[in-house]
């Protein structure tokens, strides 16, 4: 199994890293390709966004292995717009950087 290890490090960034089910969702915008999150706009209805993202439950949860709680369209879109800054901020640093595999 093959498993490609993110350049971004967003998981990691905050100094208050939250709960186990924050650093989760840091995680997961960590491994959302760069591509499909400079499509996101934040005029977006949750129901756009919820398309969009693909892996929301019928309830409006996105589904996150391994969390203690739910994450609603409110902190995700709150978190997502955090990665997105942080990425424009870092994006510099990084062009060029290669992704590892790890096997």
């Amino acid at each position: 199994m093959e498993f490609q290890q993110p350049v971004w490090n967003f998981e990691q960034f905050p100094a208050d890293r939250g709960d186990e089910t924050s650093v989760n969702l840091r995680a997961y915008f960590d491994r959302m390709p760069d591509q499909k999150m400079r499509q996101y706009r934040p005029e977006w209805t949750d129901e756009r966004l919820i398309e969009w993202d693909g892996n929301f439950t019928d309830e409006g949860k996105l589904l996150l292995p391994c969390s203690e709680r739910d994450i609603d369209v409110s902190e995700y879109r709150a978190v997502l717009s955090a990665a997105i800054r942080y990425r424009d901020h870092m994006r510099p640093s990084f062009e060029g950087a290669q992704i590892r595999v790890i096997i």
